[in-house]
Formats: structure tokens, C-alpha cells, sequence
């Protein structure tokens, strides 16, 4: 079995090291974070991918680094690295593009944080282990893998649309289904297997995302034909 370490440890390295840096220097944090306008106006492309090792600050950092480490290891043994690797990237990438795709027209919407790729290595090893039990630091109880991602999915759906926070939830729950979706692709077999938590995870989410998507067509529209209608003689 590969050593878990020698692939997350790199990356938990040059993140620490990237958001200390966006820690100590304002205009370093400013130019690496996602932030709508940079990326839809300039075309600074690269912010949907450097936004993920940044941090508001320690404990934010911390939590999403142990949660890697602690949910890398089977992920890696049974997939590889670089299946590993492209779960992460494809998942942080994933999950910044739902988020642009949500704020498009608040240009001054910012984010920062790992959570997107995080999220992705979460249920992608939901998706591939049945079985697996997740425990909480402040309880002494685990509890069944598919239950926290329902609850997940659950939280994130209301907090998108009550918008009651500044917690990038758009980012999590992007992440959570592109992981998801990768898995099942590197090995569908798990879908009969698992497939009663699976569509209970996928399902809900994408109901959400298909009503995103036709709530911004619709808008569109309205805006096209006021257009057309403004420039009727």
C-alpha cells in the first residue's frame, strides 16, 4: 500500500506554507483568492486554483489539513496517487466553479480554503467504502458515512439558499459531488453496492444545481425580452 504521507504530506507543506504567507501579506492574500470579478472580468484563471491553499486563518487551516490526512489514506491505498491527486484538484476546481457559477453577479463575492478539494476526498471515500464510520473530535461516537453525508448535503442546500452566512457552502457542496461523481467513475462497481446512499447524496444535489442553472436561464430570458421590448419604437 502506498505511504499516505509521501503524497499528502506535500500538499498539506505547500499549503501551510501558502496561507501563512496569505496570513502576513494583505496584497499576496488579495491576489490569490477567489474573488468573482478577478476571474470573470480579467480572466485570472489561475484564482480557482490558488484560492484552495489559502486560509482565513489558523484554525480554519488546521481543520481542513487534518481532515485531508485523516481521510487520505484508505483513498490513496485503493485508488493511487494520481487518481488521489486528480479526485483533489478536479474537486477544488469543481467546487469554485459551482460558487462562480452561483455568484456570477456579485462581483465582489471572495473565498479562500481547501473545503471544495477536501469535501471531494470526503465522498469520494463515502462513495468507495460502505461501510466507513466518521467520528466527531468532540464526541465519543462515529457514525455511518452515508448519514454525515446526507446531513451534509442537507446543511449546505438550506445555508445556499438562506444565505444566512459567509461560509462558502457553494465550494463544499461542488466539491462533495465532483469527489462523488470521480469515484464512481474510477469504479463503477460500487454503485451496486452502495447505490441506496449514493442517489440519496447525488439526488438532492443535483435537484439543486439543475435549479440553479434553470433560475439563471430563466433570468436571462426576462432580461433578453425587457431588452427586446425597450427597443420596440
Amino acid at each position: 500500500m502506498p505511504d499516505t504521507g509521501f503524497f499528502t504530506l506535500p500538499i498539506i507543506i505547500v499549503t501551510v506554507l501558502f496561507s501563512y504567507k496569505g496570513f502576513t501579506n494583505h496584497l499576496f492574500f488579495k491576489k490569490y483568492e477567489f474573488e468573482v470579478d478577478k476571474i470573470l472580468i480579467y480572466k485570472d484563471y489561475k484564482r480557482l486554483v490558488t484560492s484552495g491553499f489559502l486560509h482565513i486563518n489558523w484554525l480554519h487551516l488546521i481543520f481542513n489539513m487534518l481532515t485531508l490526512y485523516v481521510f487520505s489514506g484508505a483513498l490513496v491505498g485503493y485508488l493511487g496517487p494520481i487518481k488521489f491527486l486528480l479526485i483533489y484538484f478536479s474537486s477544488l476546481i469543481g467546487g469554485n466553479l459551482l460558487a462562480l457559477l452561483i455568484h456570477k453577479r456579485d462581483s465582489a463575492y471572495s473565498a479562500v480554503g481547501a473545503s471544495g478539494a477536501v469535501n471531494g476526498i470526503i465522498f469520494a471515500s463515502i462513495a468507495l467504502f460502505p461501510g466507513m464510520r466518521i467520528g466527531f473530535f468532540i464526541l465519543p461516537i462515529a457514525i455511518p458515512a452515508w448519514l454525515y453525508g446526507l446531513l451534509f448535503i442537507a446543511i449546505s442546500i438550506y445555508s445556499i439558499k438562506s444565505r444566512r452566512d459567509n461560509i462558502g457552502h457553494e465550494a463544499h457542496l461542488g466539491g462533495a459531488l465532483i469527489g462523488m461523481l470521480i469515484a464512481i467513475t474510477m469504479q463503477p462497481s460500487v454503485v451496486l453496492e452502495n447505490y441506496l446512499p449514493i442517489l440519496a447524496i447525488m439526488v438532492p444535489t443535483l435537484i439543486l444545481c439543475t435549479s440553479l442553472f434553470t433560475s439563471h436561464i430563466i433570468y436571462w430570458l426576462i432580461i433578453f425580452i425587457i431588452k427586446k421590448l425597450i427597443a420596440i419604437p
